[in-house]
């Protein structure tokens, strides 16, 4: 088996469905399975899957282990010569396996590779590929200045050698994830990705951004981007120092105060309501239940040319591929435009306007 898809999923159960859908389209020409991890998940997650995808590998925790174990907990039951550790909160092109794998098959000495990730709206987020994030470079982002810490050497639509690779896309050989050990279980959530990315480099491998492919991550749907992820993702920073740095006594001091500043000072974001003036439902045929569930007018159309401001544009997956919805998503970005997706034979849709906040599903009922 060339490759086995790993999803952890936790309490996203309609996003799930759209990212499973969207990978079958992208495996479909590829020997490869999907595997998804449920870490003991609220909702009707499991349910759906056992009843709409009884052929994905399906894992039901009975706690929530995080994310570390969750995955390598998935990947102790993978096939694929590779591994795709992947978001339940993406959406993937139908060519994006096939590009990454040839790519990955032509490189010596391959790390991980990841991809271009943009946020519901549109935009590139940065995140995507990081430089190691030593003392200086992380205290300043916590400060406000991210030159340092995000790999600017690379464009976003380039290809080339970076540190670190998100967590929310990493394919890489499974021999070489098991061979360091997966991700360290010393994490709960966040920073693992910093820390298998780093321990691949320091066992001899070379990691890659690849921007020729984008995927759609909502983020926001993962966790609130508030004050309390705030201090989550730098305590996870303070297990990687410790453990991968030498301690001494300005290091400790530097550490401790970040923790502590980042907890006083940082802001649960203010969302604004958004405005919409018109829904554009770009299919081939009007869905009707839209027009009954929307408060605004809706306006079918078979081809997305300008799109004025104040519109949401809702995709059908039904006459769309999902690399097309993605292409127009990053051509048509714009401050007040937002998109929903309607995935393939699936009653809702679903989307999200920016890198912070909570996804939006509307039920087609």
């Amino acid at each position: 088996m060339k490759l086995s898809v790993v999803i952890l999923n936790y309490n996203v159960r309609y996003f799930l469905e759209l990212c499973i859908k969207s990978v079958q389209a992208a495996i479909s020409n590829i020997d490869a399975e999907i595997i998804v991890v449920d870490n003991n998940s609220e909702d009707t997650s499991c349910k759906m899957v056992k009843a709409f995808f009884p052929e994905v590998n399906l894992i039901e925790n009975k706690t929530n282990f995080g994310f570390s174990k969750g995955n390598n907990i998935g990947v102790s039951q993978a096939k694929g010569e590779y591994i795709c550790i992947l978001n339940p909160d993406t959406v993937v092109a139908e060519d994006v396996f096939l590009k990454l794998l040839k790519f990955a098959d032509e490189k010596e000495k391959l790390g991980i590779v990841g991809c271009k990730l943009i946020n519901g709206a549109g935009s590139f987020l940065p995140e995507s590929k990081r430089n190691i994030p030593y003392i200086r470079s992380a205290f300043k982002k916590l400060l406000g200045n991210s030159k340092d810490y995000y790999a600017n050497h690379l464009q976003e639509n380039e290809i080339g050698n970076v540190d670190v690779l998100v967590g929310a896309f990493m394919l890489l050989k499974r021999n070489i994830y098991n061979a360091v050990g997966g991700f360290d279980e010393d994490y709960f959530m966040y920073g693992e990705d910093i820390d298998l990315s780093y321990r691949v480099l320091k066992a001899g491998y070379r990691n890659y951004y690849y921007g020729n492919s984008s995927v759609i991550h909502y983020k926001g749907e993962s966790t609130l981007r508030d004050k309390f992820y705030a201090r989550r993702f730098y305590g996870a920073m303070q297990i990687f120092y410790k453990k991968h740095f030498k301690k001494n006594i300005l290091f400790d001091m530097l550490v401790w105060l970040g923790l502590r500043l980042v907890y006083v000072f940082r802001k649960t974001p203010i969302y604004q309501q958004k405005r919409i003036n018109q829904y554009v439902f770009l299919s081939d045929i009007m869905n009707e239940k839209l027009k009954t569930v929307l408060p605004k007018k809706v306006i079918l159309k078979q081809e997305l040319d300008i799109v004025e401001n104040l519109t949401e544009v809702i995709f059908d997956a039904n006459s769309y591929d999902y690399k097309d919805i993605i292409k127009m998503i990053e051509a048509n970005k714009g401050p007040e435009i937002t998109f929903k997706i309607c995935p393939k034979n699936s009653n809702f849709a679903l989307g999200s306007d920016d890198a912070i906040s909570r996804g939006e599903i509307i039920i087609l009922e």
